[in-house]
């Protein structure tokens, strides 16, 4: 893998949606005939393009000098801007094509909810030009400062200083890993662990956990060195180079400097070198490698001797599961004792011992990742002043980590492909030690649009294979069952660091809402929170989440002023008032045409009003366990993005009219009623081919003809994994199901 960095990457990633999304059919299509808004959007392009060219210096210097950070923020408002302008513009045009296609309805709720459009066509083109040139007058000035930072243009290849590893060590620097040392070097003295002739074992585990560490402490070993008859260590760093990697090897068994590039002779050598020959192989840090390229750079090994082994460190599970013959040994942080015990190693020194105090508590920030014990304990080596020690005990570590302290972790965002940083920084909308569950999470990933169309793979699917890149990268980690995942304290700080102002978690501390005029995505899961008029200045808000379920029973949140909320965030993508005590939503709520997430469960709610139905954008709305709702809008089938509806535990008694015009639709939990007025919307069944995990159809016996339940055509539903039909129903009559 190349080590340059390319870009800000998050920002080039975000650019490279924009651009898709102006030469998006539905944009393409609305403005075509509009001559000044075409040409005014072209020099948007073209402005954004020569912006792009500034990117990768900023991204060098984004750490050390704090007026790039502030120039990078700007810019990537007014990319935040950009992007609601080509939703709008997208929306409108979905709107109009709905409209046209109802052009011939006269029914009463479809004249209501064309009079409740936010604005009419003409009023929106009008207001397009204005938007336009705002955002061209800002990235004017930020383009003018570039000359003020002396931004140098098309900066590439720069590598960060990242020296290669060998194999020694000094092992008086090392604690904490005995226990994985004996593990380790057992398996290696055991000449027929798993029936394989060479066994292969990674180390795994996230940037500064000390794999390189421990992978010397076992290759200097006295007893592993007499077991194996050679031993060689490769430092990858760069991609698996296999030629390259080959050479290091035979180098090592062979003692010949000899640099031939033909593979074939290469490994044909090699294997003449280890045949017979028990052998000890490490590669150190490697990030990517395929199961082709792992069966041929293996080839020559199958001439070793039983017993030999192949040790492998990486952070990235998927290495480990694509060449491990062993269970990976995964490297957990180190225990506050050990922890501290590194950092004093490199901080007193020369320091005055009576610093011990302070510096117990600095190690605790370290959270026991070694390589952070080490790095802040260097840096204060050579610190007398208790007054700096107490200065960056203070500053809760983290001015410093973006400096130095972690350049493992930094270095580990760095290598996240775009669309993953852009994932990654989202998730520092949860607080720290947050359980997080995957579907969920990629339900909110899928609102903000950071999940990318692909022909033949769905949205949802795409987000799970970045669920577990991310997992596989240890930026996400495996909690206390399958279904929970949390984020280690210091990569917390680091999708913190990353998110910047742009993400506002609310945790107790009111200070947090001081200055909100660029958040754009808003928290508060752990307490009840009643500043609703100090949000109304992020009037750019894309998410927010208020949910105190599962919070104290004895303090309930105040309510928010629903009305005033919709009509003051009107950017809002993704919304959850679960919980909050909500019992009845404002027709204002049509005003939220950008929204993608609606997550009401729990909540009182009783009624849904008509004006939902023109959230063109809904992609999930979640009622579940809304005891108090008996009925769904009669034009919920205008929602035909909705992919995914959740009324379990609802008390819905009739499903509306029109739902298979839900293509989408892929969840469906709870209930499809069919009461004695509706038996007939069985048919509507029939559209809904996409339709996974279970289908619950309730109320068969008020099915009138048979030919409708013949339409719906079950038997096509080749997604789902549980189909179950209820005769009853809610009406209280008694039931049989099958």
């Amino acid at each position: 893998m190349a080590l340059e960095v390319v870009g800000e990457a998050f920002l080039s990633s975000a650019l490279a949606v924009l651009f898709h999304r102006m030469a998006s059919r539905p944009v393409v299509d609305f403005i075509q005939g509009k001559k000044n808004t075409t040409e005014l959007l072209y020099k948007l392009k073209m402005k954004l393009l020569s912006v792009n060219k500034w990117l990768d210096d900023a991204g060098e210097r984004l750490i050390t000098d704090p007026r790039v950070r502030e120039w990078l923020d700007e810019l990537k408002d007014v990319l935040y801007h950009t992007d609601d302008l080509l939703d709008d513009i997208k929306s409108e045009a979905l709107c109009c094509k709905l409209e046209q296609e109802d052009a011939g309805s006269s029914s009463k709720k479809s004249q209501v909810l064309k009079y409740f459009r936010s604005f009419s066509v003409n009023e929106f083109e009008k207001s397009l030009e204005t938007r336009i040139l705002e955002i061209l007058n800002r990235l004017e000035l930020i383009v003018n400062e570039k000359e003020v930072l002396n931004l140098k243009e098309g900066v590439k290849g720069r590598t960060h200083a990242r020296l290669p590893t060998t194999s020694l060590v000094e092992e008086s620097s090392v604690y904490g890993r005995n226990e994985e040392k004996e593990a380790i070097i057992k398996f290696l003295l055991a000449d027929d662990v798993s029936g394989n002739k060479t066994d292969v074992l990674p180390i795994v585990g996230m940037g500064g956990m000390g794999k390189t560490t421990l992978a010397q402490l076992v290759y200097n070993n006295d007893r592993v060195e007499k077991h194996f008859d050679h031993h060689s260590w490769v430092c990858v760093l760069e991609g698996f180079d296999i030629t390259k990697i080959t050479q290091s090897i035979f180098r090592s068994v062979s003692s010949e400097a000899w640099d031939m590039t033909d593979l074939d002779i290469l490994q044909r050598k090699l294997k003449t070198s280890l045949a017979g020959k028990k052998f000890l192989i490490v590669l150190d840090d490697v990030w990517t490698v395929t199961d082709m390229e792992w069966d041929l750079f293996s080839q020559p090994f199958a001439s070793g001797a039983i017993g030999s082994k192949i040790i492998v460190t990486t952070r990235i599970e998927g290495v480990a599961s694509t060449i491990g013959t062993l269970q990976s040994q995964h490297l957990l942080q180190l225990s506050e004792e050990s922890c501290w015990m590194v950092f004093s190693k490199y901080a007193f020194k020369n320091a005055n011992p009576s610093l011990e105090v302070i510096g117990k508590q600095i190690a605790q920030k370290c959270k026991g990742v070694p390589l952070a014990a080490k790095s802040l304990g260097s840096l204060l080596r050579c610190e007398p002043s208790i007054e700096k020690w107490k200065e960056i005990l203070a500053s809760g570590i983290w001015e410093l980590k973006e400096k130095d302290i972690l350049p493992a972790l930094w270095l580990s965002y760095h290598y996240l492909p775009p669309h993953l940083k852009r994932c990654f920084a989202y998730c520092s909308i949860f607080p720290q030690d947050y359980e997080i569950r995957k579907p969920k999470l990629i339900l909110l990933w899928m609102a903000e649009d950071l999940l990318p169309l692909k022909s033949k793979t769905a949205v949802e699917e795409v987000g799970d294979q970045y669920f577990d890149e991310l997992v596989s990268r240890s930026f996400l980690q495996p909690g206390y069952d399958d279904s929970i995942f949390l984020m280690h304290d210091l990569i917390h700080d680091l999708a913190n660091f990353v998110s910047g102002e742009f993400t506002v978690r609310w945790e107790g501390d009111d200070s947090v809402l001081e200055s909100v005029g660029k958040t754009r995505h808003f928290s508060c899961l752990t307490g009840s929170f009643d500043q609703w008029d100090s949000l109304y200045e992020a009037k750019y808000l894309r998410t927010l989440i208020s949910s105190w379920y599962k919070r104290s029973r004895y303090k309930h949140p105040i309510s928010p002023d629903l009305d005033s909320l919709f009509l003051k965030l009107q950017c809002l993508r993704m919304l959850n008032l679960n919980g909050d005590g909500i019992v009845e939503l404002p027709s204002s709520i049509g005003k939220l045409k950008h929204l993608r997430h609606f997550d009401l469960s729990f909540t009182e709610i009783k009624k849904l009003p008509d004006e939902i139905c023109t959230l063109y954008n809904l992609q999930t709305l979640l009622l579940w366990c809304c005891k108090s709702l008996i009925e769904l809008p009669t034009e919920l089938g205008r929602l035909v993005n909705l992919r995914h509806l959740d009324i379990q535990y609802a008390n819905i008694k009739q499903m509306p009219t029109r739902m298979g015009k839900m293509k989408d639709l892929r969840t469906l939990r709870g209930e499809f009623v069919l009461d004695k007025h509706t038996g007939g919307n069985i048919v509507e069944i029939k559209e809904l081919q996409q339709l996974r995990g279970t289908l619950w159809i309730s109320g068969l016996r008020n099915i009138m003809h048979v030919p409708d339940a013949l339409e719906a055509n079950l038997r096509n539903k080749k997604h789902l994994e549980e189909l179950v039909l209820d005769w009853g129903g809610r009406s209280g009559e008694a039931d049989d199901t099958q």
